[in-house]
């Protein structure tokens, strides 16, 4: 179950959300959850070659991010 996100809104000067202010905590929460969720997709994308396993994955993404 997800819990709810604590966040703070950044408003405009005519009162228009601009921006959403969360906690550390939450941050790198989501950035793990996103990453996760992208190791998952280089796994399942290889379906050409043989599947990578969660280390060799990792490997994968962590030379690719430095690329980009």
């Amino acid at each position: 179950m997800m819990s709810e996100i604590k966040r703070q809104y950044v408003m405009s000067e005519d009162n228009t959300p601009v921006g959403v202010i969360i906690d550390i905590a939450t941050f790198e929460r989501i950035e793990s959850i996103l990453e996760d969720y992208g190791l998952a997709q280089f796994i399942h994308e290889a379906d050409d070659e043989e599947p990578l396993d969660r280390s060799e994955a990792l490997k994968y993404y962590k030379k690719i991010q430095g690329s980009a």
